[in-house]
C-alpha cells in the first residue's frame, strides 16, 4: 500500500495535493532509514574519528525526517505553522547531513548513498512547501 492510498481515503481531505503529500512523507521515511544506516556505518569505518560529525549529522537528520513525517501524516486540524516549521526544519537537517556526506562520498560509499537521499528528500520538501505557500 501506498502513503498516498491511505492519505485518500482519510475522511478529511488533505490540504495539498495528496501526491505532493505522500511524496514528502515517503521521501523522509526513506531519508530517516538511510541516515540512521549511513551514522552507523560511519562508527563501524577505520576512520571514525573523521567521521563524528557526519554520523551527528544523519542521526540529527534521521529525527528532523522521522517527526516531520508524523506531522505530515495527521490530516485532523493541522496546524499550518506547525507543519511548515518541521518541513523547514527537515530542510535545514537534509541540506547539513547531505552537505557533510558529500565530504566523504569519494571514500564512503553509504555517504555517496546518503547524499542522493538526503537531496531527494530535500526536493521534496521544497516541493511540499512551496505547495503549502501556494
Amino acid at each position: 500500500m501506498s502513503v498516498e492510498a491511505i492519505l485518500r481515503t482519510h475522511p478529511r481531505p488533505a490540504a495539498v495535493d495528496p501526491s505532493v503529500l505522500a511524496r514528502c512523507i515517503d521521501e523522509c521515511a526513506a531519508c530517516q532509514a538511510t541516515c540512521t544506516v549511513c551514522a552507523d556505518a560511519d562508527l563501524a569505518e577505520a576512520d571514525v574519528p573523521d567521521l563524528v560529525h557526519c554520523a551527528r549529522l544523519c542521526l540529527d537528520c534521521a529525527d528532523a525526517c522521522g517527526a516531520t513525517l508524523r506531522i505530515l501524516g495527521r490530516q485532523t486540524e493541522p496546524d499550518p505553522d506547525s507543519r511548515r516549521a518541521a518541513v523547514e526544519a527537515c530542510l535545514a537537517a537534509c541540506r547539513a547531513s547531505a552537505d557533510e556526506c558529500h565530504r566523504h562520498a569519494h571514500h564512503h560509499e553509504h555517504c555517496r548513498l546518503c547524499e542522493e537521499q538526503c537531496r531527494r528528500c530535500i526536493q521534496a520538501c521544497e516541493e511540499l512547501l512551496a505547495a503549502l505557500k501556494g
